[in-house]
């Protein structure tokens, strides 16, 4: 899937990535971050289980495989 919105920071339960999608939906990021900056905007490609939560408990897990800035 891909996803388009912000990379945000979250210092809850000790820091996580979420991306705010453009759409509103939420989801807590894992996997390729190489790329992830706080407040980045970005196309986000990778594979969501939404039966699974994190710690962070932010929104459903999105494994990325890749992340494009975008303006």
């Amino acid at each position: 899937m891909k996803a388009k919105g912000t990379i945000r920071r979250s210092d809850l339960e000790g820091g996580h990535w979420q991306l705010v999608g453009d759409d509103g939906e939420s989801f807590q990021l894992s996997g390729n971050l190489k790329d992830a900056k706080d407040g980045l905007r970005a196309e986000v490609e990778g594979s969501v289980d939404k039966n699974q939560m994190g710690f962070g408990m932010t929104g459903p897990q999105l494994s990325v495989s890749k992340i494009t800035a975008i303006k």
